[in-house]
């Protein structure tokens, strides 16, 4: 079993986990009494930030909603440039050398992209190996007229971004043959040795006119995100409630929590249905009540999923054993542990509404009457000792993700 730590930086860089981060509130999910403490630090640092305050160790990082992911950069086992999609990571790393490579394996809109990568991405020099997100390819640019002014507009995935066409960077753009936000290298002797860190250093790329790309890494340019002193005062007041909840739950739910991941997962599952139906965690002990008869209503499908009476046997042990954490008797503590949730969200709302202040782009969504105002689709708080956890406002954007309402960008 990893420990909290072992478990975070796993997370957080491993080669092929890296681009699943936790929402910073699940910590306490996965992490037990550390990852509740880690939450509650990492928001601090966040609001230190945006007190002025600067630390080496600690960052943050804008996440954009593009598709699909690309990795490209030299092969250390032969020097070759190579452009790569999520298959780089396969017991067999899948990567292509060359257009014909990329034909051969991909069809379809993914193999334009690919290939169009392959072909503008070889020209920027790339040293090692950088993992992005591409937000367009020359033929999804759209010229859409916003509030009077003519834009241009790509759709990656949920979120709409929208560019003036008379700003510089909508001249580079509208030169460009793609589009990607880098977010990760990656350095190692071998594709299987591969270790990840965030926020790259870009300034040594070229910049050929075909390609406009950026990092990540959020910057307030203008001071317009910085805290005032009631707005950090607020912040430093939900944090510390925090960590008096924090201190109320019991040490042993928590430590159960952390030794297994089995009921961080169950705990999560339950939350998410409900972010899907674009409902809160409001009542935390009535939400427990039906946390508790779901967690029976699942483990009792499996009883009757199983033919034999031995086997229905053995689930109804195992079924016994998982509903004594599941409980009444414990239903005071689960209660704690989402209360400690929201305070950790709302902590974490007022944040993103300060990093929210400097976007550069225009961002939407989508729908069959017209364009909606939207933030972006978070951040990333990148903590480069434990690791990085995600800064998503989750009941807007996780429920965008999966209303019927709002057209993505793969809808036609």
């Amino acid at each position: 079993m990893k420990t909290f730590r072992e478990f975070i930086i796993a997370e957080a860089t491993d080669r092929s986990k890296n681009t699943h981060l936790l929402h910073i509130e699940d910590l306490v999910l996965y992490g037990g009494v550390k990852g509740a403490r880690e939450a509650i630090n990492s928001l601090r640092s966040v609001s230190k930030m945006l007190r002025g305050h600067t630390d080496k160790k600690f960052g943050v990082t804008v996440k954009w909603d593009g598709a699909p992911a690309v990795f490209a950069g030299t092969d250390p086992s032969d020097g070759k440039f190579f452009v790569a999609k999520k298959g780089l990571f396969n017991k067999n790393p899948k990567l292509y050398k060359s257009v014909e490579e990329v034909k051969a394996d991909t069809s379809g809109d993914l193999a334009k992209k690919l290939t169009i990568a392959f072909n503008e991405l070889s020209k920027l020099g790339i040293r090692n190996i950088i993992q992005g997100d591409i937000m367009y390819t020359r033929p999804d640019l759209k010229t859409v007229d916003i509030d009077g002014e003519k834009h241009y507009t790509f759709h990656p995935n949920t979120i709409l971004y929208a560019v003036p066409v008379n700003s510089d960077l909508g001249k580079r753009i509208a030169k460009s043959k793609i589009g990607v936000v880098w977010h990760t290298e990656y350095r190692g002797s071998s594709i299987e040795k591969l270790k990840a860190s965030f926020s790259p250093d870009l300034s040594y790329l070229k910049t050929p006119s075909t390609v406009w790309y950026t990092d990540a890494d959020f910057r307030d340019e203008t001071g317009q995100a910085l805290f005032t002193k009631s707005e950090s005062d607020n912040v430093q007041k939900l944090l510390s409630d925090a960590g008096k909840i924090f201190q109320k739950i019991s040490g042993t739910t928590l430590r159960e929590i952390e030794s297994n991941p089995a009921f961080a997962q169950d705990l999560e599952t339950f939350h998410n249905s409900l972010v899907r139906r674009g409902e809160k965690i409001d009542h935390p002990e009535k939400r427990v009540d039906a946390l508790i008869s779901w967690a029976r209503e699942k483990h009792t499908k499996n009883i009757d999923a199983k033919k034999s009476e031995r086997g229905k046997a053995s689930a109804k042990e195992k079924m016994d054993a998982y509903m004594s954490f599941f409980s009444p008797k414990n239903k005071k503590n689960l209660a704690l542990v989402y209360e400690l949730q929201n305070k950790i969200v709302d902590a974490k709302l007022a944040i993103i509404q300060q990093l929210e202040k400097t976007k550069s782009l225009k961002t939407f969504l989508k729908k069959k009457d017209g364009f909606e105002v939207t933030g972006q689709e978070g951040f990333v708080a990148v903590d480069h000792v434990n690791g990085a956890v995600k800064l998503v406002d989750r009941l807007k954007f996780s429920y965008a993700n999966f209303s019927p309402d709002i057209i993505k960008g793969w809808d036609h």
